[in-house]
């Protein structure tokens, strides 16, 4: 009957224009029939609506710089070392991104990062254990399989949408797989990352961490799809690493291992850390504020001192690269940049105008984001 009436609505209505008649029918809504001393868990939905979202959100932000940084990687590198004919003629590098699992979780992540990032379909592939049940995926052209190793072989960046209990068994079958410059994003919460780093054999890892705050859950919008709600300028701040909006709250030091592991891309390309921390700069740094314009002293630019210690710094030339750095000690213990980060509003500042610009998102001093009450640790 549902599907009847939204149907016959969307016939009878101007412009195609559809609706869902029983949409705020009391007896179809989740909470209908939930005993009254059971209400009280209900926040739970919210929350893990709130999580989904974010999740997909920060995602999303990660592979956008990783896109932005690659490209002009990509770009520097051809002016430098290739003919004007053959400049030309080259191609972009390609960005590959893996996911492995295609449960609710991947999919709602495979279908962000397609129209976000956006990555296109060819550059986007999962394996999962049952890749018929993903042919909504497979229309777009996403090449969906089940061979863990070879997704990992291919692909620059490796989400782990796995649940618990599967990872061990998946990490024996990609470990030999990764290359030192795979970057594996996981979203397994009961795996912490000394663990993962063990099972991998690898520290070129990400794990983003949430705690939760006080805040009401009911911003995420119930009926609103990821992609839409993530177009929506309140959801999309509450997603922002500083806001505490929402009651869910990114732990900032996965904010550092973002910075840091584009450090690492940059030292596999062998670039003198000077010209590294002049691009990252000019990537990250250029969002802000219309007032910023009219006193760019007081923008922030990085430093070399921002991520190593000065004694390390004194002795690196100008043309050598920076060090490799193990993400998993980036997220696990403080670093140059976490007091950096920690003791400078105005970089916080630009970092949250980044995020939201990233989405298409423009801020005003009128709209303030940022609350360095959020935890780094």
């Amino acid at each position: 009957m549902r599907m009847i009436l939204s149907t016959w609505c969307s016939y009878e209505g101007n412009s195609g224009l559809e609706m869902d008649m029983l949409q705020d029918l009391e007896s179809l809504q989740f909470e209908y029939g939930v005993p009254e001393e059971d209400r009280i868990w209900l926040y739970l939905q919210g929350r893990s609506r709130g999580l989904m979202i974010e999740a997909c959100a920060h995602a999303t932000f990660f592979c956008k710089l990783l896109y932005n940084l690659r490209a002009s990687l990509n770009e520097n590198q051809s002016s430098r070392h290739l003919s004007i004919d053959s400049l030309n003629s080259a191609s972009p590098e390609e960005f590959k991104v893996g996911i492995i699992g295609g449960g609710h979780l991947g999919k709602q992540l495979a279908g962000t990062l397609l129209q976000l990032v956006p990555v296109p379909a060819e550059s986007l592939r999962i394996s999962t254990r049952r890749p018929e049940a993903l042919g909504e995926l497979q229309k777009l052209g996403i090449k969906c399989f089940y061979h863990n190793a070879d997704l990992v072989s291919w692909a620059d960046v490796i989400f782990l949408c796995c649940l618990p209990s599967q990872l061990p068994n998946i990490c024996v079958e990609i470990h030999t797989s990764l290359e030192k410059t795979s970057i594996v994003y996981s979203f397994v919460a009961a795996v912490p990352l000394p663990r993962l780093k063990l099972l991998l054999n690898h520290t070129n890892i990400l794990r983003p961490q949430y705690q939760y705050g006080e805040d009401s859950v009911s911003i995420w919008g119930a009926n609103k799809k990821v992609i839409a709600a993530l177009q929506d300028p309140t959801i999309l701040q509450a997603t922002c690493p500083y806001s505490p909006a929402g009651g869910i709250i990114l732990k900032i030091k996965w904010l550092e291992g973002v910075f840091y592991a584009a450090l690492n891309i940059c030292t596999a390309r062998n670039m003198a850390h000077s010209q590294v921390l002049q691009l990252l700069s000019e990537l990250f740094l250029s969002v802000h504020f219309e007032d910023c314009g009219k006193d760019t002293a007081s923008c922030p630019k990085f430093q070399l001192t921002d991520f190593v210690s000065k004694a390390y710094g004194k002795n690196l030339s100008q043309e050598r690269p920076f060090p490799w750095f193990d993400l998993t000690a980036v997220q696990l213990k403080k670093t140059p940049f976490s007091q950096h980060l920690s003791s400078s509003p105005v970089l916080q500042d630009h970092l949250t105008h980044l995020y939201c610009a990233s989405f298409g998102i423009s801020l005003t001093k009128e709209q303030p984001v940022v609350s360095t009450g959020c935890p780094s640790q």
